[in-house]
């Protein structure tokens, strides 16, 4: 397996560029101009932290090139201003790994990059090897804590604590990355993500986008039933199965709502027909929606009562807590991971015990018992309290001071 052979030809990979060779620490303008490499540009939290960054570099004057295998995201890119280029990078060949090499550090010249920021593991090898090559510096992106059962693949995903800095979306990653990589404090940065304000004010969603979104549902909702929504790629820990017992026991109670899960399958077709098999076996596919990918997320949070993150495993961050509260949405999270930082508890929503149905179903149950004016006064209490912490703008001013910072030293 690649990994096998990560180690075997280790020194043929360094004479590609992955040992350590002195970088060019020299500034080179005010103006930045800034490689991303990321697998695709698909929706997610890194691939949406990608554009945004791209987007604050240009609007500040700078440059920005992405480098992706491609994706639904790439026009929004290059419509902000950014530039793309198609390269393989989602792949874990490792002979692929090494023409990346070759092919980053071209494009990296070519452009006049002055740093290369990875944003996922299998590219961040090989960025880190172009960095090496063409002696400018590396920073890379610890989106998420990474599976890490083996030396093997503990190794493999060192490469993301590899950076010359390193920044960490959340207190709970910065402190995985010292415990399990033994980086110094003093190269990591923790910068939450961020979130577009203004694209999930309700006020800002127009009637025909309501109505757009409530067609793509997939089944005939009541406006006088509670709308709950669950967004999250269709993949066992993010808790979907835990969420439609949680339904089952407000059915059993006689509470009425109504769920969506939105979010792709990504090919997980025998999980995605899990999902619809327990749905059935609790009679509840009149009130249990599984979409798939719904582009207007911003619209369907508007029509929504609650938003529910129930990832069984940590979130290194949690985007989806976030974004319910900078809807003005009341949450539900589990009470783990960067929801522990996201969320205040009583204040903006509830957090609840992982795995827990009827924790779940509890939090629910008493969310949907208040009136509506104590709904609206929690989802307000959540915005203000995003807007402080997690804004776009904060997030893109601290990871462009990072790069004025690498430049600097």
């Amino acid at each position: 397996m690649w990994f096998y052979a990560l180690i075997v030809y280790a020194p043929e990979l360094a004479s590609c560029g992955f040992g350590v060779v002195p970088k060019n620490n020299t500034a080179r303008g005010t103006a930045l101009q800034i490689v991303q490499i990321i697998p695709k540009l698909a929706a997610g939290g890194a691939e949406r932290t990608t554009l945004d960054v791209s987007r604050a570099i240009v609007q500040a004057g700078g440059k920005s090139l992405v480098l992706a295998k491609g994706g639904r995201l790439v026009h929004e890119l290059v419509r902000d201003g950014g530039q793309f280029q198609a390269l393989p990078v989602h792949s874990k060949n490792l002979f692929v790994m090494r023409k990346n090499v070759h092919a980053i550090a071209d494009h990296t010249k070519e452009f006049g990059g002055q740093i290369l920021h990875a944003r996922s593991r299998a590219p961040a090898w090989s960025t880190r090897a172009a960095a090496r090559k063409l002696g400018l510096p590396f920073v890379t992106t610890y989106h998420g804590t990474y599976n890490s059962g083996s030396a093997i693949k503990t190794f493999y995903n060192s490469v993301m604590a590899a950076g010359d800095l390193v920044i960490a979306n959340s207190k709970f990653v910065a402190t995985h990355i010292q415990q399990i990589h033994k980086t110094p404090p003093e190269r990591i940065r923790v910068i939450p993500r961020g979130i577009d304000m203004a694209a999930l004010d309700p006020a800002n969603i127009n009637p025909v986008r309501r109505e757009q979104i409530f067609s793509k549902i997939g089944f005939e909702g009541s406006p006088e039933v509670p709308m709950i929504v669950m967004p999250g790629r269709l993949t066992r820990w993010k808790g979907q199965l835990v969420m439609i017992e949680a339904m089952a026991g407000l059915r059993d109670a006689g509470i009425q709502a109504q769920l969506v899960l939105p979010g792709d399958t990504q090919g997980r077709d025998k999980y995605h027909a899990e999902l619809i098999k327990s749905i059935n076996q609790h009679d509840l596919a009149h009130s249990i929606s599984l979409p798939g990918h719904l582009a207007d997320m911003a619209a369907l949070y508007a029509m929504s009562d609650i938003v529910v993150s129930a990832s069984t495993e940590p979130e290194a961050f949690g985007r989806v807590a976030v974004e319910g509260q900078a809807a003005g949405c009341p949450v539900i999270a589990t009470a783990h991971g960067g929801s522990l930082e996201t969320l205040q508890d009583g204040i903006g929503g509830t957090l609840v015990t992982p795995g827990s149905a009827s924790d779940l179903a509890e939090a629910l149950a008493e969310i949907l018992a208040l009136d509506m004016a104590h709904r609206q006064q929690m989802g307000q209490a959540g915005r203000k309290w995003v807007q402080s912490q997690f804004s776009r703008e904060k997030m893109c001013a601290a990871t462009m001071a990072v790069y004025v910072e690498l430049l600097a030293s």
